[in-house]
């Protein structure tokens, strides 16, 4: 019996230290060494919809098609996140909903969103265009990157610009996907 427990509290504290670690990982909201979040800011301005022009690659978009962000001010100052896309592994829509939260004063485009509970993860404005037709966005580190648009592609000039403030903050540009927008969404 004791080797039984010895065991069973190794395996709860190994346990327990992953779930911190994940956790850890998880609610990472500060923006990355060396990247400003833009200031100021406006949210009003921000909301509405945002097509993904380009992103690097993670699990949760992969093989995601046709994708677009629609952010919502609430009256409480939080933002809902729809994220809709086409996952044509599937051959069907998926969409997500999250909840977004400034991380300090509103004026600045720093930001902590959720899609899973109480896990956050950060949305920091890096870039933003004076009229707010496009923006580049990184995550809690440079593996999250997006470029974001008001329309489904970017004049090959703003690209290129894009690239190269992106390529500045040490983002791995050669490692972007670029988005196609060939579908209707069928809840546009």
């Amino acid at each position: 019996m004791p080797f039984f427990l010895s065991c069973f509290r190794r395996c709860a504290w190994l346990g327990l230290a992953v779930f911190l670690l994940a956790l850890g990982g998880c609610s990472s909201t500060r923006p990355p060494e060396g990247i400003t979040p833009v200031t100021p800011f406006d949210v009003a301005r921000y909301q509405g919809r945002w097509y993904e022009v380009a992103r690097l690659d993670h699990p949760f978009e992969r093989g995601m098609t046709d994708v677009s962000a629609t952010y919502q001010r609430r009256g409480d100052g939080s933002v809902r996140v729809l994220n809709r896309g086409f996952d044509t592994g599937k051959n069907d829509w998926r969409q997500a909903e999250g909840k977004a939260k400034f991380t300090g004063d509103a004026n600045i485009a720093s930001l902590k969103v959720s899609f899973f509970g109480p896990f956050y993860g950060g949305y920091h404005v890096a870039a933003l265009d004076a009229d707010y037709q496009w923006a580049l966005v990184v995550g809690p580190d440079r593996s999250y990157c997006w470029i974001l648009s008001r329309t489904k592609q970017l004049p090959p000039g703003v690209r290129e610009q894009l690239i190269a403030r992106a390529q500045a903050l040490g983002i791995d540009t050669q490692a972007l996907i670029w988005v196609t927008h060939e579908r209707t969404d069928p809840k546009s």
